[in-house]
C-alpha cells in the first residue's frame, strides 16, 4: 500500500508537506500542492481514513439502520439519507435488521467498532431501548426515524400515523363499509400502535363498535401465516374491506385474495398505509396514505449531523412529516 512517505520521496518534499496537502491545511505553494496531488494520482494513493479519524476524532461516516430494505418506503428513505450525507461531506453505511432484535444488536456492535460519527436508526421494536442505551454509553449521537421508543429521549423524525390511519378508515366508512379488518404490525412497534389508534378513532367517530376479531397482527415484513386472515374471512359476519398497515402486507393480502378468487375491489376493498414504490406508476391501483419517504431520510440525516456538530447545545427535536391520501381503484362500496 502506498504511504505518504512514498509520496514525499517521489515529490522530494517532507511527509508533513504531503499530510498538509491531504488535509488541506498549512501554507504550501500552489506549485508544490499540484505536484503532490499529481503524484498521489499517479500512485493511486488512498488516504488512511482510520488514522485520520484518530487524529481528528471523527470518521465522516454515518450509519443508517433500517428494518426492511425490500420495503419501497425504506429504500426511498435510504436514498434521501445518502443524498443528505453526501451533500454534507459524509459517507453512509447501511444495515438491515429484518425487524429482528438479535440482528439489530449485531449491527449496533459493528457500528460502534467502526467508530461512526452518528446513527440514523429505525428501531425494530420497543425492546430496541437496550441498544439505544449502548449508543448513549458510548456517546454516539443518534436520531430515530419512522418510529420512536418509549422512555428514550432522542431526536426523532415521524409520520402522521394516527391521523393517516383515521383518514383511510374514514374513507372506507364513507363508502359504506361497516366491517373493516385491520392487518397490522406488532403492538411492540410505535407505528403499529398509532395506526391501530387511528383505526379506532375513525370507528368511534362514526359510531361503529370495535371488534377485536377483525384485528390481526402479522409484523410489517412478513405474511407467513395466511390462516390468520383465513379465520377473519370465515367469521359469521366477515369484513367487506381490509386496511393493511403497510405496503408489504397489502401486496401479500391482495395476492392471497386473488388466489381465493376474491376480486379487489369487486368483492373486497383494500387500502394501505405507504405506497408501493415504482409499481404504483405502472399500475395505479392501491388507495394509500403515502408518506414522504425520501424526506424521512434526508431530514433525519441533516438533523443527525446538526446533533453531531452541536451535541448538547441543541434541544431535542421531533419532526412530524405530513402524509397524503391518494385514492385509486382498490376500494369501492361493499358488494
Amino acid at each position: 500500500m502506498v504511504t505518504i512517505y512514498d509520496i514525499a520521496k517521489r515529490a522530494n518534499v517532507s511527509a508533513m508537506t504531503v499530510s498538509r496537502v491531504i488535509n488541506n491545511s498549512g501554507r504550501i505553494s500552489a506549485s508544490t500542492r499540484e505536484k503532490v496531488k499529481r503524484i498521489m494520482e499517479e500512485l493511486h494513493y488512498v488516504p488512511n481514513s482510520t488514522a485520520r479519524s484518530l487524529v481528528k476524532q471523527e470518521t465522516k461516516m454515518l450509519s443508517l439502520l433500517i428494518t426492511d430494505i425490500t420495503n419501497p418506503f425504506f429504500t426511498t428513505l435510504a436514498r434521501g439519507a445518502e443524498d443528505a450525507a453526501m451533500e454534507l461531506g459524509y459517507k453512509l453505511l447501511f444495515g438491515n435488521s429484518d425487524e429482528k432484535l438479535s440482528k439489530e444488536r449485531e449491527y449496533v456492535d459493528m457500528m460502534l467498532s467502526t467508530r461512526v460519527d452518528g446513527l440514523l436508526f429505525a428501531p425494530a421494536s420497543d425492546d430496541s431501548a437496550e441498544h439505544l442505551t449502548m449508543l448513549n454509553v458510548h456517546q454516539v449521537p443518534f436520531v430515530l426515524v419512522d418510529r420512536d421508543v418509549p422512555g428514550v429521549e432522542a431526536d426523532v423524525v415521524l409520520g402522521e400515523n394516527r391521523s393517516g390511519a383515521a383518514r383511510l378508515t374514514a374513507y372506507l366508512l364513507a363508502l359504506g363499509h361497516r366491517r373493516i379488518a385491520l392487518i397490522n404490525g406488532f403492538g411492540t412497534v410505535s407505528t403499529a400502535r398509532e395506526r391501530f389508534a387511528g383505526y379506532c378513532d375513525a370507528l368511534a367517530e362514526h359510531g361503529i363498535g370495535y371488534d377485536k376479531s377483525l384485528v390481526v397482527e402479522y409484523g410489517y415484513n412478513r405474511f407467513d401465516d395466511p390462516d390468520k386472515l383465513e379465520r377473519v374471512m370465515r367469521l359469521p359476519d366477515p369484513p367487506t374491506a381490509i386496511f393493511a398497515a403497510n405496503n408489504v402486507l397489502a401486496v401479500s393480502i391482495i395476492a392471497f385474495l386473488r388466489g381465493k378468487g376474491i376480486g379487489v375491489p369487486e368483492q373486497m376493498s383494500v387500502v394501505c398505509f405507504e405506497d408501493v414504490g415504482l409499481a404504483s406508476k405502472l399500475d395505479p391501483f392501491l388507495t394509500v396514505v403515502m408518506q414522504p419517504a425520501y424526506d424521512f431520510g434526508y431530514k433525519g440525516v441533516r438533523l443527525l449531523i446538526d446533533r453531531i456538530r452541536r451535541k448538547d447545545e441543541l434541544e431535542r427535536q421531533t419532526i412530524r412529516l405530513p402524509s397524503e391520501m391518494i385514492i385509486r381503484k382498490s376500494a369501492g362500496p361493499p358488494a
